[in-house]
């Protein structure tokens, strides 16, 4: 087949990932008969600092032709202050939005040889296998916002139809899964987390009964999240929850740079990243871990391109260099010489030219 793809390196180490990622892309194509077509466009900070803007309009026509977006990371110091009228993470919301990108798909499933590196006791991470769903488009970063010398305030509005929709994505993965789906609120204080509940309960109650539905407020849920992570399947909570307890499962796997994530909406048109930042202490030294944003590729082969093999077989090469603890600096112990960025890339090409078998030729 052929797809073209959007690049969006972006700031920080995120061209650096990007090139990891694309020769990785590379390699699929050429060992399964496809054509990857890549066009690369500015987005957050470099955007800010060439355009004026963070997402350009020529950035987001090139993503709405495209068949799938990879992203590297937006943001860093240079455009820190929150007092700025223009930030890089403008750039991030708003191909969000304008894409129709409601639903975040973040998987965590440690692997057994990366759990030294995790801060976390590893007999609570063996058997931990989970997707966090975080509703994307609404919630307390998209409400009205004020400000005086006074006070401030953010609205935090959701919809019937926007909780809905991002609770039949939860309940679909679920039944692919486990058949377990944990909600996660503030159902206790907030009114909006009220309606939350309810439509997860009736969604769950009239669509999905085959599903076992739980519900969690988010302060437990941060705590559980540790202590007892394996009890959890398909988790899925709003916008602002869901941000924080993503970067906390990300401790689960002992590093940001080992996990990755899929923003995907009604079609099939989807964005991926890894779930890092910019890591803007560490750009340009080549150290940072690339296998978040390769594993980022194979969300994007299976979700937007439909090529489940294709995914498989990325995903298993990451684990098979895991597993040989090709680490980068991130995940080595003190005084282990860690790989650099372009040698755990050019390992994983490696793994696919040599252990994936050659699918039949497909149009």
């Amino acid at each position: 087949m052929h797809a073209d793809i959007v690049l969006l390196p972006g700031d920080g180490i995120g061209p650096e990932v990007i090139a990891g990622a694309v020769s990785v892309l590379q390699a699929v194509a050429e060992r399964h008969g496809h054509s990857f077509t890549f066009h690369s466009h500015d987005i957050g900070g470099i955007a800010i600092d060439r355009h004026g803007e963070p997402l350009p309009a020529a950035t987001l026509q090139a993503c709405q032709r495209a068949d799938a977006v990879l992203l590297g990371a937006v943001g860093g110091p240079k455009w820190s202050d929150p007092n700025a009228k223009v930030r890089p993470e403008q750039g991030l919301l708003a191909i969000r939005k304008a894409l129709g990108l409601f639903a975040n798909l973040r998987p965590v499933k440690p692997h057994p040889a990366a759990l030294d590196a995790a801060p976390i006791k590893p007999h609570l991470l063996t058997g931990v296998d989970m997707i966090v769903v975080r509703e994307l488009t609404g919630g307390i970063y998209f409400g009205d916002k004020t400000r005086t010398d006074t006070d401030a305030s953010d609205l935090c509005r959701y919809s019937v139809a926007e909780i809905e929709r991002v609770m039949r994505t939860a309940f679909r993965l679920a039944q692919q899964r486990r058949n377990h789906v944990t909600s996660v609120d503030k159902a206790n204080v907030l009114e909006t987390s009220r309606l939350w509940r309810d439509i997860a309960a009736r969604v769950g109650r009239e669509e999905f009964p085959d599903v076992r539905l739980e519900h969690q407020l988010v302060d437990s849920m941060a705590m559980h999240l540790l202590s007892r992570p394996r009890d959890y399947d398909v988790v899925v909570t709003e916008n602002m929850f869901g941000d924080i307890l993503t970067d906390e499962a990300s401790m689960l796997a002992g590093s940001l740079g080992l996990l990755p994530s899929a923003s995907l909406g009604e079609g099939k048109v989807g964005l991926y990243e890894p779930i890092h930042g910019s890591a803007p202490d560490i750009a340009g030294k080549g150290i940072a871990n690339p296998y978040a944003t390769i594993l980022s590729t194979a969300l994007l082969l299976r979700h937007s391109l439909g090529l489940e093999q294709e995914a498989q077989c990325v995903e298993q090469s990451v684990s098979d260099a895991l597993g040989a603890r090709a680490f980068t600096a991130d995940l080595v112990a003190h005084g282990v010489a860690p790989l650099s960025t372009q040698q755990a890339a050019v390992g994983i090409v490696q793994r696919i030219r040599e252990r994936c078998p050659v699918a039949e030729l497909r149009d």
